[in-house]
């Protein structure tokens, strides 16, 4: 996922977006629990993500929308 594509996106896809990663999480996390999981960089790809939409959601709320 790039930041700059996430830029562009309005609050409610955030938000979706938000959604789909925290599953993603969940399910990667339950998968690694069971032994399932092959393919561990997953689980720190999403932590990621889910920590560049929450900054873009954060910054959108204090009306500090840095377009660049």
């Amino acid at each position: 996922m790039n930041l700059k594509n996430l830029r562009k996106k309005n609050k409610k896809e955030l938000n979706n977006e938000l959604l789909n990663l925290l599953r993603e999480q969940f399910n990667l996390r339950m998968q690694a629990g069971n032994g399932q999981l092959q393919h561990t960089h997953l689980l720190k790809e999403v932590r990621k993500n889910l920590a560049y939409v929450k900054m873009l959601i954060n910054e959108e709320k204090k009306g500090r929308n840095n377009n660049g």
